[in-house]
């Protein structure tokens, strides 16, 4: 049980947070296939944290 919460927790939180890394690449611009190839893998674990993090209990207001 502490596993599954811990994994859920860290997607939630890794959900939350990933988003700023998103500002350096843009802003560096998606001028070679290496920066798109960056930017997909970046969206790609964005969206696995999303649906791992989705259950996460410290996210709901009481």
């Amino acid at each position: 049980m502490y596993l599954n919460h811990s994994v859920t927790a860290v997607g939630f939180w890794l959900g939350t947070l990933l988003p700023i890394a998103y500002v350096p690449v843009i802003l560096a611009g998606i001028d070679s296939i290496g920066r798109l190839s960056l930017l997909i893998a970046l969206l790609a674990v964005h969206a696995l944290a999303l649906v791992v993090g989705h259950d996460y209990a410290g996210s709901r207001s009481r």
